[in-house]
């Protein structure tokens, strides 16, 4: 199993200074996307003057995750492998592609830039509100966390295959594309139950500057979940041992 090769990190890496670059490549990447992402639902709502989700809205909302997603992992992918994703970072984490302290030190940037999004926002569009995540009538916290796992799954088993995937070859190229494509379908199918988050520091940026936390937890547990079964089923079948690139153990 590859959760064997999880690995912590030295305890120099925090301090490295392509480890620094990395997370800060992650913060303009976050940035990015949820600007463009939470933007477009905030312009959405001004145009129908607050009034219920619409179709249209709907394809409006999926479209601009997955152009912003594509841009944001383009952008970043060079530097710091353009995660935008604390559940993508956690995979990474699951399948031994990243350590512990990276991981962190990615976290740390994508929530930050999270809330740096949607505070200039809230000031770009004079107070306007940055929606938090919620369920939608009828939707129960364990719907929810059921389509936050499987729609999770998807997107990072498609990182997996895409991009992590040693023998990827070609196919990196249309990483960011197929990643894009993924999420902005996925929206499209979970986008009127529960948001269709699949990224826990795009739920955590309106929630700060709303201060609104409801069924919060859903929106980490679903992604972590998700992320770590499509790491370890991805890395287990089709890289394994004799592919696996192995981590750098000194800095």
């Amino acid at each position: 199993m590859p959760i064997h090769r999880i690995a912590l990190g030295a305890p120099g890496e925090a301090g490295n200074p392509d480890a620094l670059r990395a997370a800060l490549a992650e913060f303009f990447s976050m940035l990015i996307f949820v600007f463009a992402g939470q933007g477009s639902g905030m312009a959405i709502s001004k145009v129908t003057e607050n009034g219920p989700a619409t179709p249209s809205g709907l394809i409006a909302a999926a479209l601009a995750h997955a152009l912003a997603l594509f841009v944001a992992v383009s952008v970043g992918a060079n530097i710091s492998g353009g995660h935008v994703n604390p559940a993508v970072t956690f995979g990474a984490f699951i399948g031994g592609h990243i350590t512990l302290l990276r991981a962190i030190l990615y976290w740390i940037a994508q929530l930050i830039a999270s809330v740096v999004a949607c505070l200039l926002l809230k000031f770009a569009t004079g107070g306007m509100e940055t929606a938090a995540f919620t369920l939608s009538a009828g939707m129960t916290t364990w719907n929810a966390l059921v389509f936050e796992i499987v729609m999770t799954f998807g997107l990072v088993y498609t990182v997996y295959a895409t991009a992590v995937d040693p023998k990827k070859g070609n196919l990196g190229t249309i990483a960011p594309i197929a990643i894009g494509f993924i999420v902005g379908a996925n929206i499209l199918a979970g986008g009127a139950f529960d948001g269709a988050s699949m990224n826990p520091a795009v739920c955590f940026g309106p929630a700060v500057v709303s201060w609104r936390w409801n069924h919060h937890w859903v929106y980490w547990l679903g992604p972590f979940i998700g992320a770590a079964i499509a790491a370890i089923v991805y890395d287990h079948i089709y890289i394994g041992d004799y592919a696996h690139q192995h981590l750098p153990t000194d800095y």
